[in-house]
């Protein structure tokens, strides 16, 4: 019998959702684009934060708080309703996903601002890395930190990160940019490099 995880409310996770064997099941632009909607429908009636998302061809990784509801319950709301799409548009039988996603709790300032950074390098830590610059890859929230004037969707609070600036650094969202750029960061759970090609932009 599987025993169920203990979540903090009041604290944020870091979580990793994986593809069935590691297969590209957000490949396309269509696919962000239903993975994002999915967060957004759910997000409606269950409200969550997120300081950090990036969505990869295989896996997706988010830095996130329940508000109300179980995490548990949100992302398999999540993952649901994007499994649903992706048979419908697919003709697929069967799941997509691992059985079960991966959920750290970060409980430190430190480890905010460490996890959300980690999570934002993820399109140049590949072998071969997705974009030239960051700022370039659409499916994550680092570009919206970098251009504060892009409209943000409603679960990414931009605000936190930067506030957890030590010095030298300024507390500004393109400071908190810079912070991302300068250091490479480890996160637990993940220390392979990631093989696998660019979605289609």
């Amino acid at each position: 019998m599987t025993r169920r995880r203990e979540f903090n409310p009041n604290s944020y996770y870091h979580v990793i959702m994986r593809g069935n064997n590691r297969q590209p099941i957000f490949k396309t632009k269509e696919d962000m684009f239903e993975l994002k909607r999915a967060f957004l429908h759910v997000h409606a009636d269950y409200p969550f934060t997120l300081l950090a998302y990036c969505f990869m061809t295989n896996h997706y990784h988010l830095l996130i708080k329940a508000e109300r509801d179980p995490l548990h319950k949100i992302m398999s709301l999540i993952n649901r309703r994007y499994s649903a799409s992706y048979a419908k548009r697919y003709r697929h039988i069967g799941r997509i996903y691992q059985k079960r996603y991966f959920a750290k709790e970060v409980d430190s300032r430190l480890g905010l601002l460490v996890v959300s950074s980690y999570i934002h390098r993820n399109p140049i830590q590949t072998k071969v890395p997705m974009v030239e610059r960051l700022e370039q890859y659409p499916y994550s929230s680092f570009p919206l930190y970098w251009e504060d004037a892009l409209l943000a969707p409603p679960f990414l609070d931009r605000k936190i990160l930067r506030g957890l600036l030590p010095p030298p650094f300024d507390n500004t969202n393109q400071a908190y940019c810079i912070y991302c750029l300068t250091y490479q960061q480890n996160a637990e759970e993940d220390p392979h490099i990631e093989d696998m090609e660019p979605p289609v932009m």
